[in-house]
């Protein structure tokens, strides 16, 4: 399979502009499908993490292929998911709910652990941050601006406990969770947001640069990430699609699989599931920032 690993440079991929493309008849058997997967990591981590599920679906799907498809930023990713681009996506929670309310995509199967969908806060062990407060006149780090646990999520929590995001703190968008775990690490921000999983990734693969950081505060939760068809896509392909993803823990090769993400696995979903998180972003928008706006 091929990632399309984007370029450094200004060259990249991403900066084109796509088209909705709209047909009349399901997707061709032949035809390579593409799955774009929202910037969970940088585009060399989420091929390692999630190519592995792509071969797995790829050999139970028995006809057409699934092509992995990173994006170097969240704004990329929407792009092309908005312009119908992808057949299949994995994009988050507030990106789904547009995507099925506005660009002809359906939810079919959702990641479980609802509870890890969910922001943190982490600072440096010694870094004498004690209270939310202590905040006030320093620097917090986030993956970008649209990125739902790791950013809107956080900025929820700061608010909630009497941080003006505006006044009181500097937020910088370092654009990705790696990113914003290592802008914590080397002491440029004195706090940093992200999400469970790559926050998990980091601590088993730099245990020693882990220990010195800590989760400091945790936010509350909403409907995990989603798979989501576009809606000119075969039901026969889509419904063995979710089969595969509904059996991948039942076997040791799924498991590891699974652990990779990590994940326990995947249940089915609907476009109803997503319909709070839309009521959410509405009130993000009109009590915090536009979730475009930096």
């Amino acid at each position: 399979m091929v990632l399309a690993v984007l370029p450094l440079a200004g060259c990249d991929d991403d900066s084109v502009s796509y088209q909705p493309v709209y047909a009349d008849q399901p997707v061709a058997a032949e035809r390579t499908l593409i799955l774009g997967i929202h910037p969970l990591h940088n585009p060399e981590t989420l091929y390692a993490t999630y190519q592995p599920l792509v071969d797995y679906l790829n050999a139970h799907l028995g006809g057409p292929k699934l092509q992995l498809e990173a994006s170097r930023s969240y704004p990329a990713f929407e792009e092309k998911l908005y312009a119908r681009r992808f057949e299949f996506a994995l994009p988050n929670p507030m990106q789904i709910a547009k995507a099925t309310a506005e660009f002809g995509y359906h939810a079919f199967a959702k990641q479980n652990d609802d509870s890890q969908f969910c922001g943190i806060i982490l600072v440096r062990r010694d870094s004498g941050i004690r209270t939310v407060a202590d905040l006030k006149g320093k620097t917090i780090s986030y993956p970008a601006p649209t990125a739902l646990a790791a950013t809107m999520l956080p900025q929820d929590f700061l608010r909630q406990n009497g941080i003006d995001l505006h006044r009181d703190i500097s937020s910088v968008y370092v654009g990705s969770q790696e990113s914003s775990i290592l802008s914590v690490l080397l002491g440029q921000v004195a706090a940093g947001a992200t999400w469970p999983p790559p926050w998990l990734k980091y601590q088993k693969e730099h245990p020693e640069q882990a220990a010195q950081l800590e989760v400091k505060w945790r936010t509350r939760s909403l409907p995990h990430n989603a798979f989501v068809a576009r809606d000119d896509v075969a039901p026969e392909l889509i419904a063995k699609f979710k089969e595969a993803l509904l059996s991948v823990e039942a076997t040791e090769e799924g498991r590891a699989i699974l652990a990779r993400i990590p994940s326990s696995g995947f249940v089915a979903a609907d476009d109803s599931i997503y319909l709070p998180v839309r009521d959410y972003v509405r009130w993000f928008t009109a009590n915090i920032r536009r979730p475009e706006d930096p």
